[in-house]
């Protein structure tokens, strides 16, 4: 009975890291449908969204079951609850994913992304789905460290997201409106999209330790102190 709860509980993992995987290769997908004005691709993102809101759905079944018929205490029920935590955000970053390609979509024949801001998007959408990459590393090896270095990563996409509006404020930007607010909301996606690999990351922390990432960078020594 006991070698089954334990492998319902692997097989949640195991559901987390797919979804993860699900979502980063979307983020890329959908990059490349913007910039390359693939009217194909995007919609195969926007239709492979269905299969990580159903990954979810019974992620969620079978936690809820699980809580329900073990009763699970201490570590076990951390990890129960954590996973649901982090497959909401896995699902909300696979929503992310598609609306990129959703405005892909709308703008197709044309592409969202002037020709001068293609080099930052295409940065912001490999490092988004970089990020993602390690947070499913970090599910998989439960590895605090590595988890904790997410956060430092995405200092580089908020430099990029600062870019974009450096761009969009500058006196020279020649591109109209709708075009300005195409890619104000492609900043806020790529941005809320590194958030969630982040927020999937220091959720690991927590099911490995009991302490939340902060309070363990808040008390970790500072360098040359």
């Amino acid at each position: 009975m006991r070698d089954a709860y334990h492998e319902e509980l692997d097989s949640i993992g195991e559901g987390l890291v797919e979804m993860a995987r699900l979502v980063g290769s979307a983020i890329g997908r959908a990059t490349t449908s913007m910039l390359d004005a693939d009217l194909k691709l995007a919609e195969s993102v926007i239709a492979a969204d269905q299969k990580v809101d159903d990954l979810q759905h019974d992620l969620e079944a079978r936690a809820i079951a699980l809580l329900a018929r073990q009763q699970p205490v201490a570590t076990d029920l951390r990890i129960v609850v954590t996973s649901l935590r982090m497959s909401a955000d896995l699902e909300r970053s696979g929503d992310l994913a598609q609306h990129v390609a959703k405005l892909a979509r709308l703008r197709f024949p044309a592409s969202a992304v002037p020709h001068d801001l293609h080099a930052t998007i295409l940065e912001m959408g490999q490092l988004a789905q970089r990020l993602m990459a390690k947070a499913a590393e970090v599910i998989i090896t439960k590895d605090v460290d590595l988890a904790l270095q997410l956060e430092q990563d995405d200092d580089e996409m908020d430099l990029l997201h600062r870019t974009l509006f450096q761009h969009l404020m500058d006196d020279r930007w020649k591109h109209g409106i709708e075009t300005a607010v195409d890619v104000t909301l492609l900043g806020r996606y790529y941005e809320r999209f590194a958030d969630h690999a982040v927020s999937v990351a220091k959720r690991v922390v927590y099911l490995v330790t009991g302490e939340h990432a902060d309070e363990i960078q808040a008390a970790a020594p500072v360098e040359g102190a």
